[in-house]
């Protein structure tokens, strides 16, 4: 298991796909406005050094102990969104209407997903101002995978799917 500060250093991979604009204090308080909830200070530091965008193959999937819809050692996260509204891109401020379209619990926000499969941050134990769990949500198969106790934990946890799943490792299905 990595270091969190060693992962935030090399937590983002190359391209601009799905990257908002620089995260300001404004931006992060309309957010949280808008969310109802206080995102977690980890997340809030990772997304500083870049918004969103494509995760490093180094930290694209987290392992789990348990087979899941996506393979049977782990769960993608190849990608993470970031806080704004540029260019038509997903955003964290889009969860509200990705829940309503996916029949998901109301009190999560959307880090990553396709829309059959989601990773979450999960307040329905924390409340809106405390620190939330990391959930897995698979849509097609109504279960949902707890993967961490905070968001600290699951991105230590992060590893590459190329060493979980030789015959995964391009990452598809």
């Amino acid at each position: 298991m990595a270091e969190f500060d060693e992962v935030k250093a090399t937590f983002w991979g190359e391209g601009l796909d799905g990257v908002q604009p620089p995260l300001t204090d404004a931006v992060v308080e309309e957010a949280e406005r808008q969310l109802g909830v206080r995102l977690p200070a980890s997340l809030l530091q990772i997304l500083r050094i870049q918004n969103g965008g494509v995760v490093a193959d180094a930290w694209n999937a987290f392992p789990t102990d348990v087979p899941t819809s996506w393979s049977e050692s782990h769960v993608p996260f190849d990608e993470m969104m970031g806080i704004g509204r540029h260019d038509d891109q997903l955003s964290l401020l889009d969860t509200a209407y990705l829940v309503e379209e996916w029949g998901l619990p109301s009190s999560v926000v959307l880090l990553s997903g396709d829309g059959h499969c989601w990773i979450a941050l999960d307040y329905r134990a924390c409340g809106k101002r405390g620190e939330p769990s990391v959930t897995w949500f698979d849509v097609e198969t109504g279960t949902e995978l707890p993967l961490a106790t905070d968001f600290t934990e699951f991105v230590e946890r992060l590893t590459a799917a190329a060493s979980l799943d030789d015959d995964e490792a391009d990452g598809s299905r």
